[in-house]
């Protein structure tokens, strides 16, 4: 039997074959680890023109059709996660390349968007960085989240959970989103509202609806125009649902107090962002899913997802 080439892509923190079993298919499979992202759409074809598997890291390395066409060898794609808005599926269809995901266990999302709150309010990091550098007293003055509103936009599985989060934390939480119904607010127990109350009234807004054609550019300069000069943003769901321009503009005239960010438009993030020089932004490079749990999850369902291809019983099978 002729062995295939398997790629995994993105590994950054260089985890995927420790945290799985790859010896269920490296009798059939050679598999070759990337650690760096790729400079360009060209250089990632280039380097992977010969492989018949990859396995993809949510939405790290797009696959747009361009790349499917540079791709002649290519039979299988898996990405983690039955979602990933950087794959063009119709491609993958006309390019005969199966495509499957893989099943979340917990998505540890939620608990990231929590920290984020409380390193906006309490200063928690920076406190730490100045103990460490030697300063003996403590520099911000924290702001309570208890009895605070908390503006959520998208209520669905993150949603509710920071929602609940955030209720424990005895946080006041309203919702919106464009299909959101002041019934499913009810079974939370939060609060529906309109877009436009929930930045006028949210000390802290947080955003987790999946990017689409309806979200991208979701969050614009007329909805960050209407929130409190005390109040914070943090997105942990896709940079572009967030018009970063408006952003940008907002932290630097101090229009808001700040954000917690943690996805870009562009990742990883390039160093010369101008996010990178504010101080009243927490940046964070897209740790969301990064836990060696959903590591552990998602590449050993790639190992299963490739031993059933083999077997031609695809699964969680996405085209």
């Amino acid at each position: 039997m002729t062995r295939l080439r398997c790629a995994i892509l993105d590994d950054y923190l260089n985890v995927a074959l420790k945290v799985a079993d790859w010896s269920k298919v490296t009798d059939r499979v050679d598999v070759t680890v990337f650690n760096q992202p790729f400079s360009t759409a060209e250089a990632a074809a280039s380097a992977l023109k010969d492989f018949e598997i990859i396995c993809a890291m949510r939405e790290r390395t797009p696959f747009p059709r361009t790349m499917f066409a540079g791709l002649p060898n290519l039979k299988l794609l898996i990405t983690s996660g039955l979602r990933n808005a950087a794959i063009d599926m119709e491609a993958a269809k006309d390019h005969q390349v199966v495509l499957c995901g893989t099943q979340w266990g917990r998505d540890p999302t939620a608990p990231l968007t929590m920290g984020l709150i409380l390193e906006l309010t309490r200063n928690i990091g920076r406190e730490n960085a100045r103990m460490h550098a030697g300063e003996p007293l403590q520099a911000h003055v924290g702001m309570e989240i208890e009895g605070r509103t908390l503006g959520v936009i998208g209520l669905g599985k993150l949603g509710t959970k920071v929602s609940k989060l955030a209720q424990a934390f005895g946080m006041n939480v309203i919702a919106w989103s464009q299909n959101l119904t002041p019934e499913k607010c009810k079974e939370v127990g939060v609060t529906y509202v309109s877009k436009e109350e929930l930045f006028s009234a949210a000390d802290i807004v947080t955003i987790h609806v999946v990017l689409s054609q309806r979200t991208r550019g979701l969050v614009g300069r007329d909805d960050l125009a209407r929130m409190k000069p005390t109040a914070y943003l943090v997105n942990t769901a896709r940079g572009p649902i967030v018009d970063e321009g408006a952003l940008l503009e907002a932290l630097t005239q101090k229009r808001i107090a700040g954000a917690g960010i943690d996805v870009f438009s562009v990742e990883p993030l390039p160093v010369d962002h101008p996010f990178r020089k504010l101080d009243n932004i927490v940046l964070t490079p897209h740790l969301g899913y990064v836990t060696e749990d959903s590591f552990r999850n998602h590449y050993q369902q790639m190992v299963e997802g490739i031993d059933a291809w083999f077997k031609g019983e695809p699964k969680q099978r996405l085209a």
